[in-house]
């Protein structure tokens, strides 16, 4: 507004690196581009730090297999990192921080005191390594940030040709993680190209920074045990044989999903090229191996069938189901969004947040219920909504995770209708690409599980109720957001499941033509999150099922516009709260329920 545009742009930048998924400033920036006043170099990232500018661009040139800008632009990386970290540790020195509840205990001896001290400072120069591996504008750290660096420039420096220095890499590489069987094969081809009598050592800068971390961890795994400490090892690579054994499995994560394994080099299987992938989160080369390393649960409805499993979709925890719904269901859910457009109350069709060439509908299972209590809807259709979603639920609940507990975390029926007069030239998407539960970063090829992701959740899914439109495929992408690997198609019945972390990313493509409608289904593991809405709308379910149960004359007047006879039998519902017999005939005529606002989830 000050018309100060270098300053607005290279503010706007910052912002925007830091949240690569906020729309308005993705459109702000795309405006600036386009306005001439602005210069190319008005783009910069006031919070940027060296050694993460010149990470960035290393990681950039080697993506566009450019490896002597990316050797280039990776050691200056490491060197700044490694400067930085020696500031941090020199600001852990100095006067002991005391903590509120230690002033209330009695005074420590002088040697406790000094012991206390000192192991302060080693636990904080421990976390400086997470302090240089987290990027400006985040709160979680690269992990690896080091290691990740080495095994950038071995294989940079292979492909530059330079085998002495890619050899040294390895090496350095390999006293972090010295069984990683990849890298001994690379270190194997070393020696021969080298000649065996070639001598092959690691950086004496990592030999240094590795056997200073390690001395601090065993001093501080010692007070730990014997003097009543607590740590948090920031390093993935800390060798098992260094944490005392009763002490391991506390300060050792139970499986891959509690922490990130080293990045290791694999063959591409649709090329020659390298690919970049980390166990647990595999690419299309290794998507067979984790379907096997995947094993899924049986299916508890019968004439279900699973059309694509994740080694079809080129992907990890990736599944689609066929004949989840009947035609005659669809339709019935299909008419329940007719009816509540029609109602009005929240549900009428607005321009989708996503792209002005769409109009977006959302109804809650709660705002279902409400309609139908005011007879605006049919107690059907609602009841079939909630009826879908847990059939949904216990489907992706029994082939991804059998004996663990899935909650709802948010249940959407939601329609998105292309504007025919605004489809002339379109180049958008329905819904960008992006991950369920955490905030997608594509040119850190990272993804933070942070706020304002929703970090609780755990899967997703998609039932579809139709499929007469164009366009409005879901499809899934590498962490670069563009390389398509797998897309489904909409249809009636169809529901694809998949996990919400970093290792799906997806969007769906626009809707050209036509109305596509689909239940949007978000789980969680986590009970403290599960949806309220639900609860209040399976109360409101059970209340129906008792009103049905009374005598005709006692039932409330004008509730039901479906014609259904009130003799029919209670509707079961999953974990709703029993219901008080004891209010009055009538009263839950005037004293509905307050309602909820319901969450948009887009």
């Amino acid at each position: 507004q000050l018309k100060k545009l270098d300053q607005a742009v290279s503010a706007a930048h910052t912002f925007f690196v830091a949240n690569p998924q906020h729309l308005q400033m993705r459109e702000d920036i795309e405006k600036y581009r386009r306005m001439s006043g602005v210069k190319s170099d008005s783009f910069r990232d006031l919070e940027a730090t060296p050694h993460w500018e010149a990470y960035e661009a290393g990681v950039q040139h080697y993506n566009a297999d450019e490896y002597p800008q990316a050797v280039s632009r990776l050691e200056e990386s490491l060197a700044e990192a490694l400067s930085a970290l020696e500031e941090c540790r020199a600001l852990c020195e100095g006067p002991r921080e005391e903590e509120e509840e230690e002033e209330e205990e009695m005074q420590a001896g002088l040697y406790e005191a000094i012991a206390a001290h000192y192991i302060q400072v080693l636990k904080c120069r421990q976390q400086c390594v997470l302090e240089i591996a987290t990027k400006p504008g985040r709160i979680s750290a690269t992990e690896d940030f080091i290691p990740s660096h080495l095994d950038f420039l071995q294989f940079a420096y292979d492909q530059a040709g330079n085998q002495a220095l890619a050899a040294e890499c390895a090496a350095s590489y390999l006293l972090f993680y010295p069984t990683d069987e990849p890298m001994l094969e690379k270190m194997k081809q070393y020696r021969r190209e080298l000649g065996e009598d070639t001598a092959v050592t690691a950086r004496e800068s990592i030999q240094h920074y590795m056997q200073r971390s390690l001395m601090e961890k065993k001093l501080i795994y010692y007070a730990v045990e014997h003097l009543g400490e607590t740590f948090n090892d920031p390093d993935l690579w800390t060798p098992d044989e260094l944490i005392p054994e009763n002490l391991k499995e506390k300060y050792r994560p139970s499986s891959p999903a509690d922490a990130l394994v080293p990045l290791k080099h694999v063959r591409g299987a649709s090329g020659p090229g390298w690919g970049l992938v980390s166990e647990g989160f595999l690419s299309k080369a290794c998507s067979r191996l984790a379907v096997l390393a995947s094993p899924t649960g049986p299916l508890p409805f019968e004439g279900i069938a699973v059309t694509m499993d994740s080694q079809r979709m080129n992907g990890t925890q990736r599944v689609v189901f066929d004949r989840v719904l009947t035609e005659s269901e669809c339709k019935d859910l299909l008419r329940l969004t007719k009816a509540a457009a029609e109602a009005g109350d929240g549900y009428r069709a607005r321009r989708s947040p996503h792209t002005p060439h769409e109009r977006f509908e959302g109804l809650t299972v709660l705002k279902a219920m409400q309609l139908a209590q005011n007879g605006d809807v049919d107690w059907r259709d609602a009841r079939l909504l909630l009826r879908a979603s847990e059939k949904s639920r216990k489907i992706i609940e029994s082939y991804f995770t059998p004996g663990k507990k899935l909650h709802f975390s948010f249940t959407h029926l939601v329609c998105r209708t292309a504007v025919d007069e605004e489809q002339e030239g379109r180049m958008d998407l329905s819904h960008p690409v992006h991950a369920d539960n955490c905030l997608l970063d594509p040119e850190g090829q990272e993804c933070w599980r942070e706020p304002p992701a929703y970090v609780y959740r755990d899967y997703s899914g998609i039932l579809y109720l139709n499929d007469d439109f164009q366009g409005g495929s879901l499809f899934f992408t590498e962490m670069d957001t563009v390389t398509v690997t797998a897309e489904v198609r909409p249809k009636c019945g169809r529901l694809v499941a998949f996990s919400s972390g970093k290792e799906n990313p997806h969007g769906v493509w626009a809707v050209s033509r036509g109305r596509r409608c689909a239940i949007a289904l978000w789980y969680t593991h986590s009970q403290e999150h599960a949806e309220q809405e639900r609860v209040k709308a399976e109360e409101l379910m059970e209340q129906r099922a008792v009103e049905q149960e009374r005598p005709n004359g006692e039932e409330h007047q004008g509730s039901d516009h479906s014609g259904r006879s009130s003799s029919e039998p209670p509707i079961p519902t999953s974990g709703a709260r029993p219901t008080s017999r004891s209010r009055k005939p009538g009263s839950d005529r005037t004293q509905h329920p307050q309602g909820l606002r319901a969450r948009d989830e887009f």
